[in-house]
């Protein structure tokens, strides 16, 4: 059974950072990619970055170029993302999925977690 299991949100103030992390387990190979969505609410689920099964190619959505950094273990089984100088905008709940490809759409993903919550407020 594979599963995907987020952590690393919370509460944090405009300008601060989070990590985020998220293990996968149960999948029977390790190569594919590993990407990060959001949804705030009310709005759609959109992308966020992804990263592929060797950790060397990267791909960002704009509005977190060179504010967020995805990475994956060695072991290609947690991916992370790293976000600095977070936004009120930045609020929602993220969530990891995997890809045998390489996209930014939703029905590129096949396998979800259930999400962490990432509140950007003073």
């Amino acid at each position: 059974q594979v599963q995907l299991v987020e952590s690393g949100g919370g509460l944090v103030q405009p300008g601060g950072s989070l990590r985020l992390s998220c293990a996968a387990s149960g999948l029977t190979t390790r190569a594919y990619a590993m990407g990060w969505f959001r949804q705030a609410p009310g709005k759609e689920r959109e992308f966020v970055a992804v990263i592929n099964w060797s950790g060397g190619i990267r791909r960002y959505a704009e509005f977190v170029k060179g504010r967020f950094t995805i990475s994956r273990t060695d072991a290609r089984n947690t991916v992370y993302l790293q976000m600095n100088s977070l936004k009120p905008e930045d609020t929602a709940v993220y969530y990891c999925a995997t890809t045998w490809g390489f996209g930014t759409a939703r029905n590129d993903y096949n396998y979800w977690g259930h999400g962490t919550q990432v509140t950007v407020s003073s």
